[in-house]
């Protein structure tokens, strides 16, 4: 049997037990059915179904929000050692799972087992690190001042909502709720309606490992039900989510009324800048892979490629004979590099920047067209040529589409990096070290990776400027979202006070 065959035996195992009842809510520890009855998740490999979800609604989110508000005392006053343990067994059983979580994840999403086959070790080691941190969170500073001391702590901010994408989203969803447990904080959790499979998967391990019930609920449903529900809910203190700018600017209308604090992961228009004194085979590589892994469906895809005009009729044609070998096949075959995008509805945005890209003038150098018949695979597509004004250096595609823009110089390459409404990240390619000194701190965005692609360290912090999200994750960071700061002051004497109508 072959290892494709294999898995998708393996998968089928898997996805069995969803078929009869479909994929229920979890509230209050408790599997519940949507008040809005169910919706169809299919596989964008062949449009498959692999079951029915719950579709949830207000009635739904307000239980959810309820059990999480009930949840909330005893699990923040619970001593961070206890937590921590629970956050360990936790990481244990997504361990012990990780290949069924790899499996469906490829098959709900189209990713490419070579990457996926990670995802869930990435979400243990999230579980992990917060866990570990679990314990001091709630620890602060002591501040000195005039005949004064001033302790501060902190402390959880209560239960939370967790809104996330479809692209990575175990891994994303691993990503939010380890710190805000870690914390002390209660969590409801809504995934995207494209990718349901592993945010059950992982409800289930938190039941499994003792996760108190309530502390983590599951709501599953569309952005205009459930999420809008889950963003209006008063009970609900803090709304973190990964996805679309748009949706952000939404989320934050929706949660005015409450004064809901927001923590945003959005989109992003990254600039890889290649210079002519760069290491051009590892710069060759770093770009090819920070676009076309993960379908280029990543918020820090390097889709602008800014080449100096030096080197730039070279590194293309290096950069198109690797692109059009690059391997569009099935998910799970392991020797697919790109599968298929995740709905027929993102596959169509993706290609018509095909047609956008040509009408505005720029060369469509490799792909640029569907692949088969059957499921939503697009061709790695690569332009050249292009100018910063058109829309494809500008707008947000996310698949694998790189837009390439030529530079003369230093200053016109900043230019270029900074004229978009985003920043999320940059990666820079020079061995010139007062370059890459002056370049990186100039460049608008929130993370930037010099002479690297995208290589997380879990302690440093995550996040955009500009359009690209408000906030950061990571480390410390996170406990900054999650929790609320306290300063007492204690008087060190008796200082003098002013005495009014003595």
């Amino acid at each position: 049997m072959s290892d494709l065959a294999a898995r998708l035996s393996q998968l089928d195992s898997h996805l069995a037990r969803y078929r009869p009842g479909g994929i229920l809510n979890l509230i209050g520890g408790q599997d519940v059915a949507g008040s809005g009855g169910s919706f169809e998740t299919r596989s964008p490999v062949d449009e498959s179904l692999i079951c029915a979800v719950s579709r949830s609604g207000a009635a739904d989110v307000d239980a959810a929000a309820k059990a999480a508000k009930a949840a909330f005392p005893a699990w923040a006053a619970m001593e961070g050692a206890k937590r921590k343990a629970i956050l360990h067994r936790i990481a244990d059983l997504i361990e012990a799972r990780a290949e069924e979580i790899a499996l469906c994840e490829c098959w709900d999403t189209g990713q490419a087992w070579r990457f996926m086959s990670k995802a869930a070790l990435r979400g243990a080691e999230n579980f992990r690190f917060f866990a570990d941190q679990a314990p001091g969170a709630r620890d602060g500073q002591t501040l000195r001042g005039p005949a004064q001391l001033n302790v501060t702590s902190r402390q959880p901010i209560g239960p939370v909502g967790v809104i996330t994408p479809w692209n990575t989203p175990f891994m994303l969803s691993t990503w939010k709720i380890a710190p805000a447990l870690a914390a002390g904080c209660t969590v409801v959790h809504k995934p995207a309606e494209f990718s349901p499979l592993t945010a059950r998967i992982l409800a289930e391990i938190c039941r499994e490992a003792g996760l108190p019930d309530g502390v983590l609920n599951l709501v599953n449903g569309f952005g205009e039900d459930a999420g809008k529900a889950l963003t209006e809910h008063p009970d609900i203190k803090a709304i973190a989510f990964v996805g679309e700018s748009k949706t952000g600017s939404m989320i934050m209308k929706q949660g005015a009324d409450t004064l809901k604090r927001v923590h945003f992961e959005l989109g992003g228009k990254n600039p890889v800048i290649v210079f002519e004194d760069a290491d051009l085979d590892r710069a060759l590589d770093a770009v090819i892979f920070m676009i076309y892994s993960l379908n280029g469906e990543r918020c820090t895809s390097s889709s602008r490629l800014l080449v100096q005009e030096s080197i730039a009729e070279d590194f293309h044609a290096r950069l198109v004979e690797r692109v059009n070998r690059i391997k569009v096949g099935h998910p799970l075959d392991p020797a697919t590099e790109v599968g298929p995008l995740i709905h027929k509805v993102h596959f169509d945005k993706v290609l018509s920047y095909v047609g956008i890209g040509k009408a505005e003038g720029a060369t469509c150098a490799a792909g640029g067209e569907r692949v088969g018949d059957k499921g939503w695979f697009v061709r790695p597509t690569l332009f050249t040529g292009a100018t910063p004004g058109m829309r494809i250096a500008q707008e947000e595609v996310f698949g694998p589409f790189l837009t390439s823009i030529p530079f003369k110089d230093e200053a016109e390459a900043l230019a270029i990096a900074n004229d978009v409404a985003y920043g999320l990240t940059g990666y820079l390619w020079t061995n010139d070290l007062t370059r890459a000194l002056t370049f990186a701190d100039r460049l608008e965005a929130g993370m930037i990776w010099v002479n690297s692609e995208n290589v997380r360290h879990l302690p440093t912090p995550f996040g955009g400027v500009k359009a690209s999200g408000i906030g950061r994750d990571g480390g410390d960071w996170s406990f900054d979202f999650y929790m609320e700061t306290k300063n007492v002051a204690f008087a060190l004497g008796a200082h003098k006070i002013q005495r009014l109508g003595a």
